[in-house]
Formats: structure tokens, C-alpha cells, sequence
């Protein structure tokens, strides 16, 4: 069973820069799909971006394309969150998920394995 694990959350100014990880324990994530969610106080988990693991395909959401990226490093089975210009609207705390399979989906239903989250304040 895949276990995640995310970390690089921490209070920051905006318009700063912040790289969230997420590192996976007990397997690899071939066969994966590695999506990022972000659920901010008293609001809906919402869909950040996706990685297909084996080829790479990514997707966004509107709000963050531009300024967020999402990238895999396979040697260290590791999957990152580059978060630029940062807003104090990105306040959240940051989920990693995982789901088996090619298809990417942005509903957090859909993936299977999620990690504890980590704190990401933007102050203005």
C-alpha cells in the first residue's frame, strides 16, 4: 500500500516562492496518477494539478496555471508542487493524493491514497 508523505509548507510573504514534496513509501508510483488538492479553512477540497507518472501528462486548474507547476523526479519517487507568485488566496493546507491508474481526475473521490497534508499561509 502506497503511504504519502508531503512536505515544504510554511507561512510566506506574497509573491514568494514555496516548493511542496511528496514522497511515497511502501511502493512506487508507476502506474500512478499523483494529484495535488488544497482545502482552505471552512471551504470544499478543490483540485490544484495532476501528474500521469509513466509519461508525464499534466493538468491544471485555472486558478493556478501560470504560476504553479507539478513535476516528478522518478529516481526518488517524488513528486513536487512549484508554487510561484504566490497569493494570499492559496492559503490551504495542501493534500497530496494517489490514484492507480492512467485516467486523471480532478474529484479528490477518485484517488485512493492521500497524505496528512501540509500548512501553506500566504500573508499579505
Amino acid at each position: 500500500q502506497v503511504q504519502l508523505v508531503e512536505s515544504g509548507g510554511r507561512l510566506v510573504q506574497a509573491g514568494d516562492s514555496l516548493r511542496l514534496s511528496c514522497s511515497a513509501s511502501g511502493g512506487t508510483f508507476s502506474g500512478y496518477v499523483l494529484g495535488w488538492f488544497r482545502q482552505a479553512p471552512g471551504k470544499e477540497r478543490d483540485f490544484v494539478a495532476a501528474i500521469r507518472w509513466n509519461d508525464g501528462i499534466i493538468t491544471y486548474a485555472a486558478s493556478v496555471k501560470g504560476r504553479f507547476t507539478i513535476s516528478r523526479d522518478n529516481a526518488e519517487n517524488t513528486v513536487y508542487l512549484q508554487m510561484n507568485s504566490l497569493k494570499p488566496e492559496d492559503t490551504a493546507v495542501y493534500y497530496c493524493a494517489a490514484r492507480r491508474g492512467t485516467l486523471i481526475y480532478r474529484r479528490g473521490s477518485d484517488y485512493d491514497y492521500w497524505g496528512q497534508g501540509t500548512q501553506v499561509t500566504v500573508s499579505s
